[in-house]
């Protein structure tokens, strides 16, 4: 039976030969992952059940990146509970010293995911590891607490859906470009339920990386999880974190997908998601006018290296428009670092910017450029509902990297190819 990529990794993990769309099943989960906000919860729920130990401390992995630095004494003693935690059960991948930055932006830089694991994290961009070739699904907190007493859990197999993306990007088109131009078509809820399998010629042009940015953002369109076929981009990826050899996983010659969409990158141009929702996608050429106080560049979306690179692009050798606010956040200590010793934090320095410490910070609304009433912020992240970065009155944009960094220098809306002319 021609199964998808989803259904051949929820099948091993459940230990059938093949799973149909809609069918219940048990699986074994061969990570589980939680975080300073959501893995609290899960062991409050442990607790309430009278569960004393984790069901494999070295399948957990608990990531207190989200709040650090502390924003206040109940963050803080918050992560001395989980670090007491994961002491006591000896789970030996806690990551909460302050810099790690966020769980599924950090746990493939450390080499745990592989193609075809199925990995769960409470957390609704768990998909973005997505982009290796495993699924990774995000579930609530109680489903957590299950998962990390005994290690499994149950589901109904998602359907599946493919979108292709066709061409070649032009200058200062990316990824993030990609994935608005699919959110305008899809909307919030066109993938609801389904597994997006993500794949094209377009696609193969693009790093590792720059894929996580799609993958990452498939929960905006309803999706349950996100995937990709692993490549020999994929490859060099997971040899240089040391998660090499793996089993090479892809969809069946005839596997059914529920929807099939194409995408011509070669017509795509820079994009912008407007107020209040990431499909409300319009081109930045409509959008020129409207004036900026902050611009965001990092957290889990585009806060990569090559994100960083292609901000330092546009701002190298010029300065942030008056009024404006630029916070530069790295996904993760690892990007914090590169970025320290190829010299792009010293670029944004120059330019005026502030350098967060990896995490989620101003994309939450947590800390570290939190929006008031009157701010109009263009961010790299993946959401812009009302209220998400602070005040409900606060207007927030999402765009790639790129657009950012020349709305920063221009102090408006702006297309970086006019920064570059």
């Amino acid at each position: 039976m021609n199964q998808t990529i989803a259904q051949k990794i929820l099948a091993r993990a459940s230990g059938l030969e093949s799973v149909q769309p809609g069918e219940i099943i048990t699986a074994k989960v061969d990570l589980a992952l939680a975080n300073d906000i959501t893995a609290p919860m899960a062991l409050s729920q442990m607790k309430a059940a009278g569960v004393s130990g984790v069901f494999n401390p070295d399948k957990i992995c608990i990531v207190a990146g989200r709040h650090l630095p502390a924003k206040d004494p109940v963050v803080a003693m918050e992560v001395a509970k989980l670090r007491n935690f994961c002491t006591q059960q000896g789970i030996q991948r806690f990551y909460g010293s302050g810099g790690e930055g966020m769980d599924h932006a950090l746990i493939q830089e450390l080499g745990l995911a592989r193609p075809g694991m199925l990995i769960c994290n409470a957390d609704s961009h768990a998909c973005t590891v997505g982009a290796l070739g495993c699924l990774s699904i995000p579930m609530g907190s109680t489903d957590m607490a299950y998962i990390f007493a005994f290690g499994e859990t149950w589901l109904r197999v998602p359907e599946s859906m493919r979108v292709r993306y066709l061409g070649k990007l032009a200058p200062y088109v990316t990824s993030k470009d990609l994935v608005l131009e699919t959110l305008r078509l899809l909307g919030v809820d066109g993938a609801k339920y389904r597994s997006i399998e993500f794949d094209g010629p377009a696609l193969a042009d693009l790093t590792i990386d720059e894929r996580f940015t799609i993958t990452n953002m498939a929960i905006e369109m309803g999706a349950k999880t996100a995937v990709m076929a692993p490549d020999k981009v994929t490859d060099a990826y997971l040899e240089r974190v040391g998660a090499f050899p793996y089993l090479p996983i892809a969809s069946d010659e005839g596997a059914q997908f529920v929807e099939d969409f194409s995408i011509d990158a070669d017509t795509l141009r820079p994009l912008v998601a407007c107020p209040h929702s990431p499909s409300n996608v319009r081109p930045v050429a409509e959008l020129k006018v409207t004036k900026v106080t902050q611009v965001n560049i990092g957290t889990c979306t585009n806060g990569r290296l090559i994100d960083l690179q292609q901000a330092a692009e546009i701002i190298r050798g010029r300065k942030i428009a008056n009024g404006v606010r630029l916070m530069i956040t790295p996904a993760t200590d690892i990007v914090y670092r590169a970025a320290l010793k190829t010299g792009l934090l010293e670029v944004f320095l120059d330019a005026g910017a502030t350098i967060n410490s990896s995490g989620c910070g101003p994309c939450g609304g947590i800390h570290m450029g939190v929006l008031g009433a009157d701010d109009i912020c263009v961010a790299t992240h993946n959401r812009n509902f009302r209220g998400r970065m602070g005040h409900k009155d606060a207007q927030i944009y999402l765009a790639s990297p790129y657009v950012a960094a020349a709305t920063a220098v221009a102090g408006v809306i702006c297309d970086p190819s006019e920064v570059m002319q």
